[in-house]
């Protein structure tokens, strides 16, 4: 059986291959973090009080198709770090973010956006309850952006909410780096943190305080889709891992097991699997991405 199986992918080495064979020649370039802080909750488990911070994208009928199984839809991504009610439950869509389109098709909101399993731990009287409100972070390729607009929003958002911890939900490789860092700025502030997402190369190298691994394709942080109880795996995990780990940079290995193609890891942006044609064609519609992404950012300044 091939190594893929068995190892974390390593999304950074696989990304700048991808760049590279598509004929970019300057490779991104990750944050680093150091000094990661890492804080308690005052509260005991079953009195906290948990937010859920998303890069999930609410869903706008103006800006096309957003739903399973769509393609990248550069018109649905935000900008902007935003707070919303979870009641009515949010229609949250990644269309718009560079998710496993080839093994992954978001029929399930919960395998990305964990609201209702952290619903059912409060309900079981687990936690002591969900925040009222969500939170979402962009993807910001800018990293400056990130660190001096997107995340000062965000902590600020949770203050405001007297949340006594979050949980960071990423979903693409870029996602993963934002949360990261956002989980920095927040653990600075006294509000713990648990990142629970499928990029453990890219946690592990930026950096964070907490991080629960699920070994599943990009768009699956939260857990196996319609599979409530994996769901509700991760989520306890995740309440677990605020109290007994000790030490930053933290990683919790969930149990979970894909259940799909065992080929998804081999697959993921493999540049060595495209044909000339194939590239081409990737990199065409790379270059209209990149300017859909460029003319929003010009608006917003």
């Amino acid at each position: 059986m091939n190594d893929y199986n068995f190892k974390p992918l390593n999304y950074m080495k696989r990304i700048k291959s991808y760049y590279r064979g598509l004929g970019y020649k300057a490779p991104y370039r990750w944050a680093q973090q150091t000094g990661i802080p890492l804080s308690k909750p005052v509260k005991p488990i079953n009195k906290i009080c948990v937010g859920i911070v998303t890069t999930a994208s609410l869903f706008d009928s103006n800006n096309g198709d957003q739903g399973p199984g769509a393609k990248y839809n550069g018109k649905a991504k935000f900008f902007k770090t935003y707070v919303k009610p979870i009641d009515p439950f949010p229609d949250l869509r990644i269309s718009h973010i560079a998710i496993d389109r080839a093994h992954t098709t978001a029929t399930d909101i919960g395998s990305y956006f964990p609201l209702a399993a952290f619903q059912r731990l409060a309900k079981e009287k687990y936690i002591g309850s969900v925040s009222p409100n969500f939170y979402g972070l962009p993807t910001n390729r800018s990293q400056k952006t990130t660190i001096e607009v997107d995340c000062p929003r965000l902590v600020g958002m949770c203050k405001k909410d007297n949340l006594d911890a979050v949980i960071l939900v990423p979903n693409c490789p870029v996602c993963h780096q934002s949360v990261a860092l956002a989980a920095v700025q927040l653990e600075k502030e006294g509000i713990s943190t648990v990142i629970i997402g499928c990029a453990l190369d890219i946690i592990q190298y930026v950096g964070a305080p907490r991080f629960v691994f699920n070994d599943l394709p990009l768009g699956n942080s939260a857990g196996i889709p319609h599979d409530n109880s994996s769901q509700d795996i991760t989520a306890k995990l995740a309440i677990n891992a605020l109290y007994k780990e000790n030490k930053p940079r933290a990683v919790v290995k969930s149990p979970l097991r894909w259940r799909g193609s065992l080929n998804w890891k081999k697959d993921y942006s493999n540049i060595e699997l495209l044909s000339k044609k194939e590239i081409i064609q990737c990199r065409i519609e790379m270059d209209l991405a990149k300017a859909d992404v460029n003319m929003h950012d010009k608006d917003l300044h």
